[in-house]
């Protein structure tokens, strides 16, 4: 891990931990073991550095669509691409926290939050082609995406709640959402 992915690293494991406000600049440099002059050759301010995190959360989200199968069904993709997204948070906890702080912070920057929205192009392009091809309702694809985050977001904060968590689970929210949005 180089310096700045150390920075990175050990910001995102203290904001989640203590907050925005609640963790200076100093304490970051101190847990990623660099000196206050690097971390700032990296990011002039805590403000650019919360968003190189957010962004870099943003992209590892796109990557995991970079696979989709476009010939395969439309629930078939919208199934696999449910499923990524939460088992992605499920792995990365931290990166869920960081997103559930900031999401809709005003420290995110306008030009962030829209190279960060491209992420969820392929789902977008999902939604269309299903309302085309009259298998989603046909809603405004902004709702349809508030419902499946919303669906996304009640789901992860749910899973980190338990103590034990059952195999089904995951397939019974899977089925609430696709009944949801399915003509």
């Amino acid at each position: 891990m180089n310096k700045k992915e150390a920075i990175l690293s050990s910001a995102l494991k203290l904001l989640t931990e203590k907050g925005v406000h609640n963790t200076p600049m100093s304490a970051i440099a101190k847990a990623a073991g660099t000196g206050m002059g690097t971390i700032y050759n990296y990011f002039p301010n805590k403000d650019v550095l919360i968003n190189e995190i957010y962004i870099s959360i943003k992209n590892k989200e796109k990557a995991l669509f970079l696979d989709f199968d476009a010939n395969q069904p439309i629930k078939t993709q919208f199934e696999t691409y449910f499923s990524s997204i939460i088992e992605f948070f499920i792995e990365n906890p931290e990166s869920f926290k960081f997103m559930e702080q900031l999401q809709a912070s005003p420290i995110i920057t306008e030009e962030i939050r829209t190279e960060g929205a491209k992420a969820i192009n392929p789902v977008k392009e999902l939604l269309i082609k299903g309302k085309q091809e009259r298998i989603i309702k046909v809603i405004a694809v902004d709702e349809l995406l508030m419902f499946i985050g919303g669906a996304v977001l009640s789901y992860l904060r749910w899973y980190f709640n338990q103590s034990t968590v059952k195999k089904t689970s995951l397939n019974n929210q899977l089925q609430l959402v696709w009944d949801g949005i399915k003509e």
